[in-house]
């Protein structure tokens, strides 16, 4: 379980097929503190088990599936992905709950500076609108946002200066993937409503 409040941004160091999985190596400084050997790490928001580690990266094993359902299967070494380690009892929560389970991929369709902010309108495949709710939680790229407005397949979030800064999103340019997680509590409902009986 995660909040989308982003420790830090990560490089990737390298993303390369082996045998038995997909092995991302990504260099770290924050998701480092206190880790050990099967720890959760939300990559991009997406929950991934650390695999090794050493004083200056760590390595995931990441399913074929994994890659070809995130935007995972457009990185490339050098690619800066946004990093949180899993929530611990006692701490802070700030954000939303966040699982690090992708439900889909949205598309940058407008990015740009207004004002002082950042206007960002991502497109998303038609079925999951469902899931857009004005003044509603979604995690995008693993980050806690609000949307602000909804017009029928995209959604728009007004990005903060510090969320620029200490995000992946500085890098993001139209037509880019970003992952997408809706919030929990929408799709708990969703089922809920759809198994009741008549």
């Amino acid at each position: 379980m995660f909040t989308g409040i982003v420790e830090e941004t990560g490089r990737v160091l390298a993303f390369e097929p082996r045998a038995e999985a997909w092995s991302l190596r990504i260099a770290a400084r924050a998701a480092l503190v206190d880790l050990i050997a099967g720890d959760s790490i939300a990559v991009n928001g997406c929950c991934l088990t650390t695999a090794q580690f050493d004083a200056t990266s760590l390595r995931f094993d990441v399913l074929e599936e994994t890659r070809r359902l995130t935007n995972f299967a457009v990185l490339q070494p050098g690619a800066a992905v946004n990093l949180e380690r899993s929530l611990r009892f006692g701490g802070k929560i700030g954000g939303h709950f966040v699982t690090g389970h992708i439900d889909g991929l949205g598309t940058v369709e407008v990015f740009e500076p207004r004002g002082k902010d950042h206007y960002l309108r991502v497109r998303l495949p038609g079925e999951l609108t469902r899931y857009i709710v004005h003044k509603g939680s979604i995690a995008l790229d693993g980050i806690s946002l609000t949307i602000a407005e909804v017009a029928e397949a995209t959604f728009a979030v007004w990005i903060i200066p510090h969320t620029l800064t200490v995000t992946n999103l500085g890098e993001k340019r139209v037509g880019d993937p970003v992952n997408l997680e809706f919030d929990l509590l929408g799709k708990h409902v969703e089922k809920l409503l759809l198994t009741r009986t008549p």
